[in-house]
């Protein structure tokens, strides 16, 4: 099967275990996630949705999320989108026969109310819907920041060697062009998030990267170009939302078009020339000097917590709302030095795999969950691994956080000891966030450091759960052979178990 091919029936297999395209309200997607507003979610077959072969997890937020993994993801969801387009219009004319169908049945819509309610109440709470907004203004430049991120680290080494000198200034505007400008990319998508005209967003966070505005002072003070960086820029163009949101209510409709863009640009670039600039680089230099103070003061301390915490809110997917600070932090020293602390995390959760493969000998289908997921965990990908084995296996999960919490502290102390160890880009993890790394004493240290941690992790994400990772028990029921019947085995056992069986499916010819 093609590749076009293999997206195509993927899509085909998720829309009717997801109700079909009448219940998808929105579809959209992250780095690894396929994330669908549905309108009733008791109509989610979760279960077949899992042991689907592409299907590498599920998450449930405020939209249903599937993953399946970078590079997957943004080849299925187009396939997904046409999928749902030409239901929906294919089905547009029997629209008034709705009533006599299943879908539309008084008790699943109570069933489906009933559980839309309780995860509103468990999940829509104001500090963490802020969280998810501000991460989907930022998920959509991570492609953008991985390119220009690696062009960055391959030109620092051929300056480094003295090779291609002819080369080297082009890759600097390649690698520096997008930096340069991001704050109008913040802008638009803030924007749009917020519900206002994404140019209009755009356009009033160019005034903060536009090189005039080192004439212009405020607070007794000359502004520099690019000042406030991408707080500014979100600042800015969440108050151009708000203002444009006002002209709409109240400017007539005949000269709406010339009074509320202008309006909307003037009012808030003159407050972002004259306050968020200057207050945003203020909470921008505070929040380089807190990490760096955190790592130099706190080190080992801080690199186990951050390490060892970074787990759960990759499960609950909140650790996209880092976004902002890592990209503040490239802004201003050129990398983060947050990134491979928080890489540890995977090394753990790879080290607890390994000692899950040895401690179940008998268990033929974690074993093959973990084959076929043990080699994205290494690039960084920790979802299959996370969704596919630690997390239903439940204390292993734990174990694995303690090996990211060994790693960070690890790579943590060396910050403390002077050895910055950075990331010029975010988004990759693991190996492959190797090509990316930076630090103030040269790649050769910087790599090594990064590679120790790596190790510290395997080792005590590998030693934790192979000593605590499993009760008496847990390892009985896990191993026994032969296997029980379905409705006698342990969830996590079942949940394996219908991986492999799909998967060996999807490996029949003519499947």
């Amino acid at each position: 099967m093609s590749e076009e091919n293999k997206h195509h029936a993927t899509a085909a297999a998720i829309l009717p275990l997801v109700g079909g395209a009448r219940n998808v309200t929105s579809v959209a997607h992250c780095m690894t996630r396929l994330r669908l507003g549905l309108h009733d979610r008791s109509l989610v077959q979760d279960e077949r949705i899992k042991a689907l072969p592409a299907v590498m997890g599920v998450v449930e937020d405020d939209t249903y999320q599937i993953v399946l993994g970078p590079g997957t993801v943004a080849r299925v969801t187009p396939e997904f989108e046409a999928l749902v387009d030409a239901e929906k219009s294919a089905a547009a004319p029997a629209a008034p026969e709705d009533g006599s169908e299943p879908v539309t049945a008084g008790e699943l819509a109570a069933q489906g109310a009933a559980l839309r309610a309780e995860r509103k109440a468990r999940n829509a709470t104001p500090f963490k819907l802020f969280l998810r907004r501000i991460a989907n203004i930022f998920v959509p430049l991570i492609p953008a920041l991985i390119g220009c991120g690696i062009i960055a680290g391959l030109n620092g080494l051929l300056v480094n060697l003295h090779w291609l000198p002819g080369l080297t200034p082009a890759l600097t505007a390649m690698a520096s062009g997008f930096m340069a400008l991001i704050a109008v990319f913040v802008g638009y998508h803030t924007a749009k998030e917020f519900g206002g005209t994404p140019v209009l967003g755009g356009a009033v966070a160019s005034v903060i990267v536009y090189a005039g505005v080192a004439d212009v002072e405020a607070f007794g003070r000359h502004l520099s170009p690019g000042q406030g960086g991408v707080l500014g820029a979100l600042g800015a163009a969440w108050l151009g939302v708000y203002v444009e949101k006002q002209c709409r209510r109240r400017v007539p409709e005949a000269v709406d078009v010339l009074v509320t863009p202008t309006v909307t640009v003037l009012v808030a670039g003159l407050a972002t020339l004259f306050g968020l600039m200057f207050l945003a680089g203020e909470v921008s230099t505070w929040i380089g000097d807190a990490a760096d103070w955190l790592l130099s003061h706190g080190g080992a301390g801080a690199g186990f917590l951050l390490g060892g915490l970074f787990l759960p809110l990759v499960m609950l997917g909140l650790h996209q709302a880092l976004i902002p600070i890592h990209t503040t932090l490239i802004e201003g020293a050129g990398f983060t030095v947050l990134l491979p602390i928080l890489a540890m995390a995977g090394a753990g959760q790879v080290g607890a795999a390994i000692a899950i493969y040895l401690r179940l000998p008998r268990n033929t289908s974690i074993r093959a969950t973990i084959k076929s997921a043990l080699w994205p965990g290494f690039l960084g990908v920790g979802e299959p691994l996370i969704y596919g084995v630690s997390l239903p296996l439940g204390r292993p999960f734990v174990t694995a956080c303690a090996g990211g919490a060994f790693g960070g502290a690890f790579v943590g102390l060396f910050n403390q000891l002077g050895t910055d160890v950075g990331s010029t880009a975010i988004g990759p993890s693991g190996w492959a966030l190797f090509p990316l790394l930076d630090g103030n004493h040269g790649l050769g240290r910087t790599v090594a450091v990064y590679a120790a941690g790596l190790l510290v992790g395997y080792a005590a994400g590998f030693l934790a759960t192979y000593s605590f990772g499993f009760t008496r028990t847990m390892l009985t029921e896990l191993n026994s052979a032969p296997a029980p019947a379905p409705q006698e085995r342990p969830a996590s056992v079942e949940r394996a178990a219908s991986v492999e069986r799909a998967a060996q499916k999807a490996g029949t010819p003519g499947a």
